[in-house]
């Protein structure tokens, strides 16, 4: 995310990471609804992304996107992006992350290299699956960017009554 929004890698869109929302999910966690923290942290992107396209980093389950909570209304169409790596290389930046983030316990850590897998075993239901554990940043940016491309070039979304869409990984 950073590498992309630092080389200007798509001047048609605002690139937000979910830690840039200011919301925090361990808030939401153990709530009578906790998929409000997906709805809430798109919405505040969309926000943020004023009149551009939206690229939004985070670790988002699919199902909660589209079956459980509502968009925004200026968001047209979503595209998902599924990431994935290793499960060393995922350990390593869990592990990295700051204590606060409560990201680095084995429990936590074994569910998201089992959310990794299923998205590596359900890769086709994506509009791009970008396997990056042999790819250099710049590579999987580039990979990303040509995406991008293609899709800002779609005449359905070039319209100005819907300008925004979503693209979520």
């Amino acid at each position: 995310m950073d590498y992309m929004r630092d080389n200007n890698m798509s001047d048609g869109f605002c690139f937000v990471d979910v830690d840039e929302t200011g919301l925090n999910w361990w808030d939401y966690a153990g709530t009578e609804n906790p998929d409000r923290y997906t709805e809430d942290s798109i919405k505040r992107a969309s926000e943020i992304s004023g009149d551009k396209n939206l690229f939004f980093g985070s670790c988002m389950n699919p199902q909660t996107l589209f079956e459980k909570i509502t968009l925004p209304d200026e968001i047209a169409a979503v595209f998902t992006i599924a990431l994935t790596s290793s499960p060393e290389e995922i350990t390593k930046r869990l592990k990295a992350r700051d204590p606060e983030r409560m990201c680095g316990s084995d429990e936590f850590i074994d569910e998201q290299i089992a959310y990794n897998a299923w998205l590596i075993r359900n890769s086709n239901k994506f509009q791009l699956h970008v396997d990056n554990r042999d790819l250099s940043v710049s590579e999987t940016s580039e990979t990303i960017k040509a995406f991008l491309d293609v899709v800002s070039t779609c005449r359905k979304f070039s319209q100005k009554k819907f300008e925004k869409f979503l693209i979520t990984y």
